[in-house]
């Protein structure tokens, strides 16, 4: 009867310790969650004056790509990690500097004696208008997926926005030159961060439309910026072929949402070209794209559906694959155009309706007659949305194979 009295007492007590060491712990996720909360909200002050554009002179010599315009340090950091806010110069497809903004992210602790790899990401679509930046966010960290993952790691992760986005520059939505500038001179900047500790060793790594800017800094890498080694790139959903990929969706809300933001930005690029939106767009088409181009994707998604859907199948007047100049710039911001050295990975949702898979496995096939080496991932029941997250266990293992 003792026995069995102080078994009970014994148990008793250990649940008790249990709940005790679950209440600590969720205690201490609160704190965390509630500093970065905090951090956040601080993170927002003066935020318009730092996304200033800087003024240029035009007798002065062209910046340097990757040269650091402004840093702001970004007390609402993840846990164990210092962050920044940058403004940077970078190249855009005409070669001409202009100013780009993002993140900077690195775990603390000490670096190797070469410095940090560098994760450079290329976020999916947000939007196109500056307020769409994903530096500019409450939460600048939370659309960087895998972050954790890379930090713990060891990289120092750097998180273009693109240029046009933050900074008032013109559009570079689906720019294939433009974005991969950007992705690479996101990694110079960091280097002259020195509590950034970054090397000169890159993983790139992007999803949707910052697949294609992965893939075009990997084939523009050697050329553009030779002081980096790429190690290896890493891309999810790619919108790698942008023929195939408008042509899959010329007569729905997705072709028109995308149709909206990249018609415009090719339109303002191009216009040297001769793209002329009367010339693919209907006017119903056209007299929606300043409505359409103010709104960010993933917080005005229903208000984006509801102007677009009036106009479905009537957003067209020519197929832009097969109209000149369209046609022809389509091609040119679709990745593949030449090899590079480093090992790809590329993860495919079975269930994509945006990035067919289709499209996909087509783009893998011909990166292989390409002599590249691929590691081909397509994920059951992970749609486009998911597929970066869901594909994280097979990158990291992957990550781990090529040693970086």
């Amino acid at each position: 009867m003792g026995g069995r009295g102080a078994g009970r007492g014994r148990r008793f007590g250990a649940g008790r310790i249990i709940l005790l060491g679950v209440s600590v712990l969720l205690g201490v996720a609160v704190a965390i969650v509630g500093a970065r909360l905090v951090g956040d909200a601080l993170d927002r002050a003066g935020i318009e004056a730092f996304y200033a554009a800087p003024a240029q002179d035009g007798a002065d010599a062209a910046p340097m790509p990757g040269t650091l315009i402004r840093s702001e340090a970004l007390p609402g950091a993840p846990f164990d990690a210092r962050a920044w806010r940058v403004m940077y110069w970078t190249t855009d497809v005409h070669g001409d500097p202009v100013p780009v903004t993002g993140t900077v992210i690195v775990p603390v602790g000490a670096a190797p004696d070469a410095g940090r790899t560098v994760l450079a990401w290329g976020h999916p679509t947000t939007g196109t208008a500056p307020e769409c930046a994903p530096s500019r966010g409450f939460d600048p960290f939370i659309g960087i997926e895998g972050l954790r993952m890379m930090l713990d790691r060891g990289y120092t992760v750097v998180a273009t926005d693109y240029v046009g986005m933050g900074t008032t520059a013109a559009d570079s939505y689906l720019i294939g030159v433009t974005a991969g500038n950007s992705m690479l001179d996101g990694v110079r900047a960091a280097r002259s961060l020195p509590l950034a500790q970054a090397g000169s060793s890159v993983v790139l790594w992007g999803h949707s439309q910052g697949g294609q800017a992965a893939l075009f800094a990997a084939e523009q890498a050697a050329d553009y910026a030779p002081e980096l080694t790429i190690e290896a790139v890493a891309v999810a959903a790619p919108a790698a072929d942008l023929s195939a990929l408008m042509g899959s969706h010329l007569d729905d809300v997705s072709g028109a949402t995308i149709g909206s933001y990249a018609f415009q930005a090719y339109a303002q690029v191009y216009a040297g070209r001769g793209a002329e939106l009367d010339g693919v767009l209907t006017p119903a088409a056209i007299a929606i794209l300043p409505e359409m181009n103010r709104l960010c994707l993933l917080s005005h998604l229903g208000e984006l559906h509801a102007i677009a859907e009036p106009v479905v199948g009537d957003f067209f007047s020519a197929d832009p694959t097969k109209t000149a100049p369209w046609a022809q710039l389509l091609a040119e911001n679709s990745a593949g155009g030449r090899a590079f050295d480093a090992p790809l990975f590329v993860a495919q949702g079975a269930d994509d309706a945006l990035v067919l898979p289709a499209d996909t496995e087509r783009f893998v096939a011909h990166e292989e007659g390409l002599g590249m080496r691929i590691e081909y991932r397509r994920v059951p029941l992970a749609d486009h949305g998911t597929i970066a997250y869901l594909s994280l266990p097979w990158l990291d293992a992957w990550l781990d194979a090529q040693g970086v």
